[in-house]
């Protein structure tokens, strides 16, 4: 199961059933380009350290994917697909789409245009 960062906000709000959810998991992945937006809301927050201490515990409990030259093929791809079809969406998501689709990884989002990435699997926010 690769999470999207708008995943992880709701872990950190307190969603019970996700972190079940999660807890059943055999193996959790965070792309790099998540732990980065991530680290990014946190600089941006009031409570800067909660949230960096917030961060690496999770870390500790997930595996984190980083983006090579492999995922940056993939990246070209889906991405030419994307503006083909018309319908491009944020670049950050398309690194994310980039890894799932490197490691046939299912991406669980609450982002709905994750749907018009072609060869990825996608599970949507309550749909567990």
């Amino acid at each position: 199961m690769l999470l999207d960062t708008n995943i992880i906000i709701e872990l950190f709000k307190g969603d019970v059933k996700l972190s079940d959810y999660l807890d059943k998991q055999s193996v959790v992945y965070i792309p790099s380009i998540v732990l980065g937006e991530l680290y990014l809301g946190a600089y941006r927050s009031a409570n800067t350290a909660k949230n960096i201490k917030k961060i690496r515990s999770l870390m500790e409990r997930c595996t984190i994917l980083a983006v090579d030259e492999e995922t940056a093929d993939h990246f070209g791809a889906i991405k030419a697909e994307l503006l083909k079809k018309g319908k491009p969406i944020p670049e950050n998501d398309i690194w994310i789409a980039a890894i799932a689709k490197q490691y046939d990884l299912q991406t669980l989002t609450n982002d709905k245009h994750f749907k018009n990435v072609p060869g990825i699997k996608v599970k949507y926010l309550g749909q567990y």
